[in-house]
C-alpha cells in the first residue's frame, strides 16, 4: 500500500498572523472538570482534534452530556459521581487521557473501567502514575504490573499522601490532584523542578480545593461545585512551529494573535532569545486563569547555544521545533535532560536525530541529549514516527528548501489544519 506524502516546495517570505487552535492541555482538563461540575458550562475554542475528542468521548461513555456548539462544546457534568462505562475506554493516542483519567477514576466509589489505546500509547509508562495512586489505595492492575495499557481500575477508598515527583510530569502531578479531590485528608504533591500548572489555575477557576507553598501543591475532598464557562487559549506548543518557520525563512514576520503565554509554557522564547532570534511577545489579557497575548517573530540570523536544562520541563514539548531553529543557527546546540522525550508519541530523541540527518545536519545523540551542528539543511524526506510533533517540527525545518513529509495526517492529532496555515502564511492557495 502506498503511503501518503506530503511535498514543500521552498517557501518564500512567511507574512502575516493566525490564531492557532486551542491549547490541548487545557482542553482536557476543562472537559473533565466541566464532567465533574454540577450543572451545564462551555468550553469556549476549544481544540477539536485526535486527542481532545478522544477525551470528550471518554467522558461521554461515563455519562458526561457533550455537545458540539459550532466552535465550542456545551458539557452537562455528572456532580462528582461518574457512571460506569458499559465498555472499554479507548484513549487512542492521548497519553494525558489516560494518565489523567487514571486519577479521576480511581476515587469513584465501586466504578470499575478498562482504559486502552492506539499502539504508541500501550507501550508508553503508566507505573509512574499508577504508583503513586496505589500508595493512595487505588485499585489498578495491567500489563507488566500496572507499567503499561491495557489498565483496569475499580474506584474508591482513597487517602490523601504527600509524594515528590521523582521526574517533573505535569501529568502526575495532575492525576494526583484530580485523585485527592476525592481522598480521605489532604493530598500534597511536591515537584523540585516546576512542571506546566494548568491543573492548578483551573482548580482555581471552578474553586476547587487548592493550596501552593512554594514547590508544594495541596487538596482536598471537594464538595459539589457548579459549572462554568471556560476560554481555551491559543495553544502555545501550536504556535511555536510558525514562530521558529518566520525565524528561518529570510524576509519573513508572523504574528500569533490570542496565545496562551503561561510561563510554565514558555521556556522556548527564553532560549529562541538566547539565539539571537527577533521575537516580540505581550501579555493582553487572561482567560480562565491563563495569560494570553501575542507573539511577533521576524527572521534573522541565529546561533548555536546551550540549552539551560532547568528550561527543558518549560518547553518539553517544543524540543523538536527547537531542534529545527538549531538545525538553521550558527555554531552548534547543546539539548540537555531529554530522557523523559525517549517515552513521548515516539522516542522524539531518536526522530530528531533521524530527520536532522536526513535533512544533512550533523548530530550527534545521547542517552538524554542531543548536539545540533547547525549552519542549515538540504532537501530532503522526513518521517514523523507516527508523532504529530515531529510532522510539523521537520516540515518546518525544510520549509526554506523543499521537503517532502511522510504521512502527514499525524499532525491532525493537534492541529487540524497545520499545513493549510502554513501554505497561507507562505502566500499559497
Amino acid at each position: 500500500m502506498d503511503r501518503p506524502f506530503l511535498d514543500l516546495e521552498p517557501c518564500g517570505p512567511l507574512r502575516g498572523s493566525l490564531r492557532v487552535p486551542g491549547d490541548k492541555s487545557v482542553t482536557h482538563r476543562g472537559l473533565m472538570l466541566l464532567a465533574l461540575s454540577e450543572g451545564e458550562g462551555r468550553l469556549l475554542h476549544p481544540l477539536k482534534a485526535g486527542d481532545t475528542l478522544s477525551t470528550a468521548r471518554a467522558l461521554q461513555a461515563l455519562g458526561a452530556e457533550i455537545a458540539e456548539e459550532g466552535p465550542h462544546f456545551r458539557v452537562r457534568g455528572r456532580g462528582l459521581r461518574l457512571r460506569e462505562p458499559e465498555d472499554v475506554l479507548d484513549c487512542g493516542n492521548a497519553g494525558t487521557l489516560m494518565r489523567l483519567l487514571l486519577g479521576l477514576l480511581a476515587g469513584q466509589e465501586g466504578l470499575f473501567a478498562v482504559l486502552t489505546g492506539d499502539a504508541s500509547l500501550r507501550r508508553r509508562p503508566m507505573g509512574r502514575v499508577v504508583e503513586p495512586l496505589r500508595q493512595m489505595g487505588a485499585e489498578i492492575d495491567g500489563r507488566e504490573g500496572g507499567k503499561r495499557a491495557p489498565l483496569a481500575v475499580r474506584g474508591g477508598g482513597l487517602r490523601g499522601i504527600a509524594y515528590t515527583l521523582p521526574v517533573p510530569s505535569a501529568q502526575v502531578k495532575s492525576a494526583l490532584l484530580l485523585a485527592g479531590l476525592f481522598a480521605e485528608g489532604v493530598t500534597e504533591v511536591v515537584e523540585p523542578i516546576p512542571t506546566r500548572d494548568h491543573t492548578e489555575r483551573l482548580f482555581r477557576h471552578f474553586g476547587l480545593p487548592l493550596e501552593t507553598e512554594g514547590p508544594r501543591i495541596r487538596t482536598r475532598r471537594a464538595e459539589p461545585f457548579p459549572a462554568k464557562d471556560l476560554t481555551v487559549p491559543g495553544d502555545f506548543s501550536s504556535a511555536a512551529f510558525f514562530l521558529v518557520a518566520a525565524l528561518v525563512t529570510p524576509g519573513s514576520e508572523v504574528t500569533v494573535e490570542g496565545v496562551g503565554l503561561n510561563p510554565t509554557r514558555t521556556g522556548l522564547l527564553e532560549v529562541l532569545k538566547a539565539m539571537g532570534a527577533d521575537l516580540e511577545w505581550r501579555v493582553l489579557e487572561g482567560e480562565g486563569g491563563e495569560p494570553v497575548g501575542y507573539v511577533r517573530a521576524r527572521y534573522g540570523p541565529l546561533k548555536g547555544v546551550q540549552v539551560d536544562p532547568a528550561l527543558i520541563p518549560l518547553m518539553v514539548d517544543e524540543v523538536p521545533i527547537l531542534a529545527a531553529a538549531a538545525a538553521w543557527a550558527e555554531g552548534e546546540t547543546h539539548i540537555p535532560n531529554l530522557a523523559e522525550l525517549r517515552v513521548k508519541e515516539s522516542d522524539r530523541v531518536q526522530a530528531i536525530a533521524h530527520n536532522l540527518r536526513a535533512l544533512g545536519v550533523a548530530v550527534e545523540e545521547g542517552p538524554d541529549w542531543l548536539r545540533i551542528g547547525g549552519g542549515g539543511v538540504r532537501r530532503g524526506e522526513v518521517e514523523p514516527f507516527h508523532d504529530h510533533r515531529i510532522a510539523m517540527a521537520f516540515a518546518v525545518a525544510g520549509l526554506p528548501v523543499g521537503v517532502r513529509v511522510w504521512e502527514p495526517g499525524w499532525a491532525e492529532i493537534s492541529y487540524p489544519g497545520f499545513f493549510g496555515d502554513l501554505r497561507r502564511l507562505c502566500g499559497a492557495s
